[in-house]
């Protein structure tokens, strides 16, 4: 059977934008992969499994635009929480609102601004 084309859009269009959805979502304070996952999913951007996530903010991490830091847990093991460098923000605060403008470019070529 063929990959649905929709779901394989999706995909791509996440790819191109979850680095910055992880860093706005830094912005709002320290998480841990799985938080970020579920914060990921109830904003309505489906589910991202750690295949994905993990490596996202380990790049991230190796980028210096976040910063991580073992915590124990209340329960089980030690989770890491990722925060937001000042670098991490700063590409941020650039980048966000090109975001938003290519968006809602794209928005109006597929005829929303009609």
């Amino acid at each position: 059977m063929a990959d649905d084309p929709i779901s394989s859009r999706h995909s791509q269009w996440l790819k191109g934008v979850l680095d910055l959805c992880v860093l706005g979502l830094l912005a709002t304070g320290d998480q841990y992969g799985y938080e970020i996952a579920r914060q990921l999913e109830g904003r309505g951007l489906g589910r991202i499994n750690g295949g994905t996530l993990y490596p996202l903010l380990a790049r991230l991490e190796g980028e210096s635009l976040v910063s991580g830091k073992w915590k124990p847990s209340e329960q089980g093991p030690e989770r890491k929480y990722y925060a937001l460098t000042v670098e991490g923000m700063e590409l941020l605060q650039a980048a966000a609102p090109l975001w938003r403008e290519f968006a809602g470019r794209a928005h109006g070529v597929m005829g929303g601004g009609r």
